[in-house]
């Protein structure tokens, strides 16, 4: 048949580990650059916030631009701008101009997402998508273990500033690969004609894409649906738990533990790799589903209830983690693991429920929804540390913090299931 769209796959792999890279890099730089800069817990949560506004923004029209352009050239304007703005940080000199920094990095950031749904959703039949998107977001996985495992060295050896430079010129070197191997099926000469109809074995999507594909869906329409509403929802109950463990994870080592440097290296690239797995694993269980004959709905609702449980024991993870670091590691990590296979699956289900030409402009909107949900995160966390540090009880504000992220994902569920009890694909 031929495994081309596992080319594919790989290269948005990579594009998403290079837009995780790039965003975490400040969180591993926060002692220093509070030295540098005397931030308070405010000043980066507001830094962490100028970045989320930004991407929420650039998401109400990044999934928009990308169904306009295309992936090709949706992702690599996306990417080449991103890398800009991530270097751009080695050139700032004051705190106000990180806010400005991050804030064009998460504009341009936003798109890669929506590039990278639709992406998937031209390449794969339904059945493998949510494999498929579960390999792609485990890129998101492997970029925050490898900026721990570089920024620190980096850092320490070149300089801060050096560490901006590095990570996002990477990206530039991805375009390369895109413009010479990537392009639409219908237009890549190297595919077979048995994968080409294989991509393509959904016949029920090829005959609504047919009669629709010059059809372009307005926003306000899509907000009229419950399908839409699903996503969003889900989106905005669950990714700001994602964005605490990415932004505040190193600052919680250093409060709890005292670690800081290339001491939380080790901790934080255990985390990411138990995530890693938990992402793939999330995108294989349905598809493991399907093959035994369950409806694909119901197979991909399953999944996620059994992924909404077992993000429970984060609640429990700094009061064991009082005893001994690593019981809070692998719980944190066994929880992030979980919210991976999550989304892997909660990406797919807007392909299940939307023809093609409106993935890209539904995952924006969700998207846009969880970056709201990831603002509302990094102005409460902040002001839950100086409230209990100062009636003394500093790790109240963490104990806090954790009990919301464990029980995001079942509330979210319970939603989404009153919301679409049943599969319904939206009738644009």
């Amino acid at each position: 048949m031929g495994r081309y769209r596992w080319t594919v796959c790989a290269m948005v792999f990579f594009a998403t580990t290079i837009n995780y890279l790039d965003r975490a890099v400040i969180s591993l730089l926060k002692k220093p650059l509070t030295a540098e800069y005397h931030w308070t817990e405010l000043d980066y949560g507001n830094i962490v916030i100028a970045f989320q506004v930004s991407y929420a923004i650039g998401l109400f029209g990044a999934g928009r631009m990308v169904d306009k352009w295309g992936s090709k050239a949706g992702y690599a304007v996306a990417l080449f701008l991103w890398s800009l703005a991530a270097m751009a940080h080695a050139l700032v000199t004051s705190t106000f101009g990180f806010k400005v920094v991050r804030a064009a990095l998460g504009l341009t950031e936003s798109a890669n997402f929506p590039a990278a749904v639709k992406t998937v959703t031209e390449w794969f039949p339904k059945r493998e998508r949510a494999l498929a998107t579960g390999i792609f977001n485990s890129g998101t996985n492997v970029g925050a273990i490898l900026a721990p495992l570089t920024v620190p060295f980096i850092a320490e050896s070149m300089g801060w500033r050096w560490a901006f430079i590095i990570t996002g010129g990477i990206g530039l070197l991805w375009l390369i690969f895109w413009f010479i191997l990537y392009d639409v099926p219908a237009k890549l000469k190297r595919l077979s004609k048995a994968e080409f109809d294989h991509i393509h074995s959904d016949q029920d999507e090829v005959e609504a894409a047919e009669k629709t594909k010059h059809e372009k869906v307005p926003w306000l329409k899509l907000l009229g649906y419950r399908q839409t509403w699903v996503f969003a929802v889900g989106k905005f109950m669950t990714d700001p738990v994602w964005w605490f463990y990415l932004f505040w994870l190193p600052d919680f080592l250093d409060k709890e533990y005292h670690m800081s440097g290339t001491a939380i290296s080790l901790p934080i690239a255990v985390v990411y790799t138990l995530s890693s797995i938990g992402s793939i694993y999330g995108g294989y269980l349905p598809m493991a589903l399907i093959r035994k004959k369950w409806p694909v709905f119901k197979a991909r609702r399953t999944s996620m209830l059994l992924f909404a449980a077992c993000a429970l024991p984060a609640m429990f993870a700094q009061w064991l983690g009082s005893y001994n670091l690593w019981y809070a590691i692998f719980i944190i990590g066994f929880a992030t693991a979980a919210h991976q296979a999550w989304s892997a699956n909660i990406y797919t289900i807007v392909s299940d429920l939307f023809p093609k030409k409106a993935v890209g402009s539904v995952i924006g909107i969700g998207g846009m929804f969880g970056a709201l949900g990831g603002i509302l995160i990094a102005r409460l966390a902040p002001k839950l540390f100086i409230y209990f540090r100062e009636q003394g009880s500093p790790q109240t504000g963490y104990f806090i913090m954790f009990i919301i992220c464990g029980s995001a994902y079942l509330v979210a569920w319970m939603i989404m299931k009153v919301l679409v009890p049943k599969e319904k694909i939206a009738e644009l």
